[in-house]
């Protein structure tokens, strides 16, 4: 199976792997970056972003976003000068292809991996480590994130240092999407597994160590992809949408290595963050990649947990697709949309409503609300002028949860990837600018673009010439020179 499938192989024809998604290889290193427009005072900091970026021609089979060697971006800003840097997330994986001088391991899909004499003993047989979703920093660790396994550290410079398992304490690794609660230091944390326990969550302190370690959810019951989490002042919040793992199958060639099974339902798990009993809630099947928040409709800004804080619904914000598709589009129509979902932890019941049918993803707000009730959110957006791939964006689209209404800002030729917010230093909620990456279809230039939080459909008001094409990716984070303590 392996070498057939990599022998048909044709990555020319996988359209993840072309125009602003088409991988490069060059690490550069560049000063003095052109700016057109004015930075504004105070952006002082390092916006960085990952995303999937085959060091060699794949191999076997490519499933976009899955798929793919982490590359980190970074563009540093201070006192109105910018730098660039990029870098490849140095797995063992990536060190064994580059002595190689190609591709080892196949994607997903193909369940390609390599034996010895290829590769060493260790790695032998193994699947690929694949950190290239998201970056994230806490306690003074600089995270490259996976899909449920281990991240890698990454120096401020982006060099790799390894892969982290906090002190051997959680082995099996975390969710490419750590929530870190902005009124504690806490970063809570999932991890899904293929054998049982096939969901645990964990807890790091503010200063890093392992506060709980991992914790099975019991109430799932086979290998689910779960790819996001929320997390309120007394929960932990957790969609299982019924898209499962079928390893043998695909190893065997009868299967998919992700099936989807609809009447199986979605489930919304809330798990009290003082450990006692997960309440959940059930409806037909959809699916989710990301959350936008969630908060508990009654208060609890502060520590709370269980059954000793705050009583209501929690109010959950995401982003709903009718189902799981990943590269090309497939399985028919998916129509998306903004939802915000109710679920009572004392009755077990859950009601959605659809704030917006537009097709959205990638949707933030301001980090510093994280758990508590937000007004605003920013998300990638298409505009309707032009037909778009999966994971591809020509617009950002922001709304207004309270006031209600919408404001966008079509990049004509640009795409445009997920905007991070970038407060201003002192400043209230919601005052900063937008951050986001984009690539010039037309002749894949990159640009930085910053974009102010109270007139966003204006769209920027500076843009920094990057010296190298950024294929479209996904997750960033902004890291203030000076970073606020919690609380």
């Amino acid at each position: 199976m392996s070498t057939d499938t990599t022998r048909t192989f044709d990555p020319t024809r996988v359209a993840h792997l072309s125009g602003p998604f088409a991988p490069v290889t060059r690490e550069v290193d560049e000063v003095g970056l052109r700016v057109e427009g004015r930075l504004p005072d105070g952006l002082d900091g390092a916006y960085l972003r990952n995303g999937p970026n085959p060091r060699f021609s794949p191999i076997g089979s490519y499933l976009y976003p899955l798929d793919g060697d982490g590359m980190l971006h970074g563009v540093w800003i201070s006192e109105g000068r910018v730098r660039y840097r990029n870098r490849f997330v140095r797995t063992p994986a990536v060190l064994a292809e580059e002595r190689a001088g190609r591709a080892l391991w196949g994607g997903l899909e193909s369940m390609v991996m390599p034996q010895e004499p290829d590769v060493p003993a260790d790695l032998a047989g193994t699947f690929k480590d694949l950190p290239d979703i998201n970056v994230v920093r806490h306690a003074g660790r600089l995270l490259a994130l996976a899909e449920s396994d281990c991240p890698f550290r990454m120096s401020p410079e982006l060099d790799t240092l390894g892969r982290e398992t906090f002190d051997g304490v959680l082995p099996a690794g975390i969710t490419a999407h750590p929530k870190v609660d902005p009124l504690t230091g806490e970063m809570v944390v999932f991890c899904y597994g293929f054998e049982p326990p096939f969901l645990t969550w964990s807890v790091l302190g503010p200063a890093g160590e392992v506060r709980r370690g991992p914790t099975p959810v019991d109430t799932v019951d086979g290998p689910m992809m779960i790819h996001d989490m929320a997390l309120t002042a007394r929960f932990v919040v957790l969609v299982l949408a019924p898209a499962f793992f079928d390893i043998d199958g695909a190893m065997a060639g009868t299967g998919s290595f992700v099936a989807w099974r609809p009447e199986r339902g979605t489930r919304i798990l809330l798990v009290p963050r003082d450990g006692g009993p997960v309440r959940q809630a059930a409806d037909d099947a959809y699916w989710m990649w990301h959350t936008v928040n969630a908060y508990d409709a009654d208060g609890g800004e502060g520590q709370g947990g269980g059954e000793h804080g705050p009583g209501g619904d929690v109010v959950l914000d995401y982003v709903q697709w009718d189902h799981l598709a990943m590269g090309p589009e497939i399985g028919g129509p998916n129509p998306g949309g903004l939802v915000r979902a109710a679920i009572s932890p004392e009755t077990g019941t859950m009601r959605r409503t659809r704030l917006d049918d537009a097709a959205i993803e990638l949707p933030r707000i301001d980090d510093r609300l994280i758990g508590r009730r937000h007004r605003r959110l920013a998300a990638a957006s298409g505009s309707g002028a032009r037909d778009l791939l999966p994971g591809e964006h020509d617009a950002l689209r922001w709304y207004d949860l309270q006031g209600g209404g919408s404001e966008l800002w079509a990049a004509g030729d640009l795409s445009v990837g997920e905007p991070v917010f970038a407060p201003t230093p002192g400043g209230a909620d919601g005052e900063g600018h937008w951050l986001t990456l984009a690539t010039d279809r037309t002749d894949g230039t990159s640009w930085f673009l910053v974009i102010p939080a109270d007139e966003p459909a204006s769209g920027p008001v500076a843009r920094v010439r990057i010296p190298v094409r950024v294929p479209l990716g996904l997750h960033g984070t902004w890291l203030p020179t000076e970073e606020p303590a919690p609380g």
